[in-house]
């Protein structure tokens, strides 16, 4: 038997740029200490190697600190056995970050940076396929099909990359065989560059990000515990939550006369997980303006409690009646104003985004109305 933890895209490094100053700082760190966490969750279960499957950097150029301290942080974990493959984010095209990991390397973490057999124990090969370059435009795990191992050893393949048009880079590229484990006799392939966890098949599952980084895919950060038992034996994959942030979705399909706050409201995390949840509300129908203003001040109101709260009201309409400007007012400059909005968001001859615009005006004058005092 052999068991071990599969894991990739940690991208240790990533700047996340577009959020606030504060929140970027934590997100920084909970991609360093992953590596604590994957290695709890290898010690809890009797794993003594970890694959990592690509993209364990996020850039070809991280900084000195940020490499010495992630291998520093793997080498604390001794004797857990740490095997890092490049990806298309840390690619082989990144020579002075693999020769300065070779300098640094600790005697428990391995470098799978050539296509060829590497023995992991007694009858257990790995087959790895590092990334040439960011898109290889090719399959890297083709050799895998021709590599020779000793007669019963198990065979584990690792790999990053797309399989059957997707690719977390939007790419598209037919990379990897769907079948590469059946060609290749592969007892288990680890697949990363997908970031949410799924199986390709009994024998190849992309791990997903052991710490979540976009709202793009559900789910809390994972990693796979796999066990081997002997060769031509299905493996038996077991996921284990590894992720400290939760990056949630959040959707309000609404219709005119619905009380949005209300049920906004009713479908929120609980307050316990707040402060570590980034929360993403989408919001699509159509609502008047007066329920709009509602919605956009109860999220307003909560926002605090959350690490981070996007409302996205791309897909929201405001359906906006003649009567719903009596709320504003009656007569006068605001009426006039409103009036104005109104036949903007209405106007035909006008672009798309010019009506929206005008409607996301109108909804802005019903809050500041709402927020006068009587």
């Amino acid at each position: 038997m052999f068991r071990f933890l599969h894991s990739s895209d940690l991208h240790i490094g990533k700047p996340f740029g577009t959020l606030p100053e504060d929140l970027r700082g934590r997100l920084r760190e909970a991609r360093h200490t992953v590596l604590d966490r994957l290695a709890a969750q290898a010690r809890a279960g009797h794993a003594g190697t970890i694959l990592l499957a690509g993209d364990c950097f996020d850039t070809e150029t991280p900084s000195p600190t940020i490499l010495r301290q992630a291998l520093a942080a793997m080498a604390g974990h001794a004797p857990l056995r740490w095997v890092i493959l490049p990806g298309n984010h840390d690619s082989l095209q990144a020579d002075e970050l693999w020769s300065a990991a070779r300098a640094a390397l600790p005697d428990n973490v391995l470098l799978a940076t050539e296509p060829a057999p590497i023995t992991l124990a007694p009858g257990v090969m790995l087959l790895p396929a590092p990334c040439t370059t960011r898109r290889p435009g090719r399959d890297l795990t083709d050799w895998m099909d021709r590599a020779e191992t000793a007669e019963g050893a198990l065979r584990i393949g690792l790999a990053h990359g797309a399989i059957q048009s997707f690719s977390e880079d939007g790419a598209g590229l037919d990379i990897l065989a769907p079948d590469r484990a059946v060609r290749a006799g592969l007892d288990y392939l680890a697949l990363g560059d997908w970031h949410g966890q799924m199986p390709v098949n009994a024998r190849s599952w992309y791990s997903g990000a052991p710490e979540p980084d976009r709202f793009k895919h559900e789910g809390p950060g994972r990693a796979l515990l796999v066990t081997l038992t002997a060769p031509g034996v299905l493996p038996d994959v077991v996921p284990v939550e590894t992720g400290l942030f939760d990056w949630r979705i959040l959707p309000l399909d609404l219709l005119s006369g619905d009380d949005a706050a209300g049920t906004f409201a009713r479908h929120l995390p609980s307050g316990s997980g707040r402060r570590q949840t980034l929360l993403q509300v989408r919001a699509s129908g159509r609502l008047r303006p007066q329920a709009r203003a509602g919605l956009e001040a109860a999220v307003a109101a909560v926002a605090p409690e959350f690490a981070y709260v996007r409302f996205d009201t791309e897909a929201l309409m405001t359906d906006c009646q003649s009567e719903d400007l009596d709320a504003i007012d009656r007569m006068g400059a605001l009426r006039q104003a409103a009036d104005q909005l109104l036949a903007e968001s209405r106007d035909e001859s006008r672009s798309d985004d010019a009506r929206q615009t005008a409607r996301d005006a109108l909804v802005r004058l019903f809050s500041y109305c709402e927020a006068m005092p009587s």
